[in-house]
């Protein structure tokens, strides 16, 4: 008996429109500064046209790339609310594959753009085990007082009555043929801009920090200190940080060149800590792991891994050849593909946009013990 489970951010599926770009040129897209706006009204007017012209093709291809998953569980990062859910699952996913994904879940966590995780799961799994809900469990409210977690290497702007979390991790508790499976989903905090001299992953490294060891706090309280890592359960979602990447050196008139840089600090060193879980992806090729392109020019570009299925040290031992599938396709033309590596995209792929997300969805095949 198994199960396929994938996790995928599939950026921003919001069902309202934005229009501070306006008044605040950070936020306004690129194609509009093109032409000469002379009212607001006639930006919002633009803007909407801009956004739904565009939303069907990248929509499509999102759900092209769920479906080349083929899972069974799909957790979800950047979902507006259970609404743009609904019309998603229904609109293009059921036209693509039919009635799969009937069960959906999503709880209104702390991110200050509306954005939240979510899960979709079948009835039954491929071979007809059925999939099992017993509880749903959004811990959004927990701070850094209530785990202990608050220190002032957090930032100046963090206080002990903040929420952890920037999103939520939400917890389902499962039985799939009977047997447990705890599914933890999560987003954690952006590498935002750097300050004081620093680059905005190590600034921002102590907050993921602190979100991750409340996931471990919260996956030992449930089972037990010494007895969590034995249990059925994976941590899915995008961690936005990276314990390797791949420089990517040159541009694409004069090639590229792919360097691997591993053992970087990582605030995921946390689940792998003393085998609490482990990073089934380290079982692919050390230029073949990545989940994402991330390019500030060519002189800042390289390639790392964002997201995570983490398995307990259970799950790994029982699925020792188990190795995830990273599902490329979507990616737009701009991403270098290292030798060997590239894929067939999908239609109407453009050179940035439309794609199906800056991220690649990641899946895997496990037995349940």
């Amino acid at each position: 008996m198994s199960i396929r489970i994938a996790t995928f951010n599939i950026e921003n599926l919001i069902a309202r429109f934005d229009f501070t770009g306006y008044r605040n040129q950070l936020k306004s897209d690129r194609v509009l500064k093109l032409f000469e706006i002379k009212s607001e009204a006639d930006y919002q007017r633009l803007e909407a046209a801009r956004i739904v012209s565009s939303t069907d093709d990248t929509r499509q291809l999102s759900a092209l790339a769920i479906a080349d998953t083929n899972a069974d569980i799909l957790c979800l990062q950047e979902v507006d609310n259970m609404e743009a859910l609904k019309a998603f699952e229904y609109g293009y996913l059921f036209r693509m594959i039919g009635s799969g994904y009937r069960q959906k879940y999503l709880v209104e966590g702390n991110d200050s753009r509306g954005i939240d995780v979510a899960v979709l799961m079948r009835e039954e799994t491929r071979d007809g085990q059925p999939i099992e809900l017993r509880d749903v469990i959004s811990h959004a409210a927990l701070t850094y007082h209530d785990l202990g977690l608050y220190h002032p290497g957090l930032g100046e702007r963090v206080r002990p009555d903040d929420r952890i979390f920037k999103r939520d991790c939400l917890e389902l508790d499962l039985r799939v043929g009977g047997r447990p499976l705890t599914v933890y989903v999560v987003h954690f905090k952006s590498m935002t801009n750097g300050r004081d001299g620093t680059d905005g992953r190590t600034s921002t490294m102590p907050i993921r920090e602190a979100e991750a060891k409340a996931v471990r706090h919260i996956i030992e309280n449930r089972f037990g200190p010494d007895n969590a890592s034995r249990r059925n359960f994976v941590i899915c979602g995008d961690m936005n940080d990276y314990r390797e990447r791949v420089d990517v050196i040159g541009d694409r008139r004069s090639g590229y060149e792919y360097v691997h840089r591993p053992d970087l600090p990582s605030a995921l060193d946390v689940f792998s800590h003393d085998a609490f879980a482990e990073n089934p992806m380290l079982r692919r090729d050390a230029l073949d792991r990545w989940t994402l392109y991330h390019a500030r020019g060519p002189e800042e570009q390289h390639l790392c891994q964002l997201d995570y299925i983490w398995l307990s040290r259970g799950l790994a031992q029982a699925n020792p050849m188990a190795v995830p599938e990273v599902i490329r396709n979507g990616q737009p033309f701009r991403t270098p593909f290292p030798p060997g590596q590239d894929v067939e995209r999908y239609p109407r792929i453009g050179w940035d946009r439309p794609k199906a997300s800056d991220h690649c969805p990641i899946a895997i095949t496990l037995h349940l013990p």
